[in-house]
Parts: structure tokens; sequence; C-alpha cells
């Protein structure tokens, strides 16, 4: 059966240049894993590049399950203490 799923894409730093913030209609992706390989096929640039995960604003350490209406952000590497 597929699922779709509605997401909330926000960017931040470079990565805004070419993904935006964005509403993000998706089936058959239920986990963060998913997502990237999603993100990575729809917006190339990302390949290569390091970007954190937050969903709800929490960061991401490892894969997580998402679920429908979920916020995600994607954040390049940040510095700072």
């Amino acid at each position: 059966m597929e699922m779709n799923m509605k997401l909330e894409i926000i960017s931040f730093g470079k990565i805004s240049e070419f993904i935006g913030h964005q509403q993000v209609e998706i089936s058959n992706v239920t986990d963060t894993d998913q997502l990237k390989s999603y993100l990575e096929t729809s917006f190339p640039e990302l390949v290569g590049m390091k970007y954190k995960l937050a969903v709800n604003q929490n960061m991401i350490q490892s894969n997580q399950s998402l679920k429908n209406e979920d916020k995600v952000a994607i954040m390049p590497p940040f510095s700072g203490g």
C-alpha cells in the first residue's frame, strides 16, 4: 500500500539557495534515511554535502521514523559553542 505523507521542508544557509521552504507530498518515505535519499535524488546538490536534519526542532543523530505533517529542517554544518 502506498502511503502519502505531507512534510514541511525548511532549509538554512547555502542549502536554502536551491531547496527553499516548501511543503512536499511524498510517498513511500517513512523515516529520515528514506527522506535523505529522496532529497538527494531531487536535489543532486546535496550529494556530497554535509548536512544535518532536525525533525520538529529536534536534531537527528540516527534514523528516525517520520509521520504526516512533520517539519523537517535541513541544515548545513555549523560551528559555535
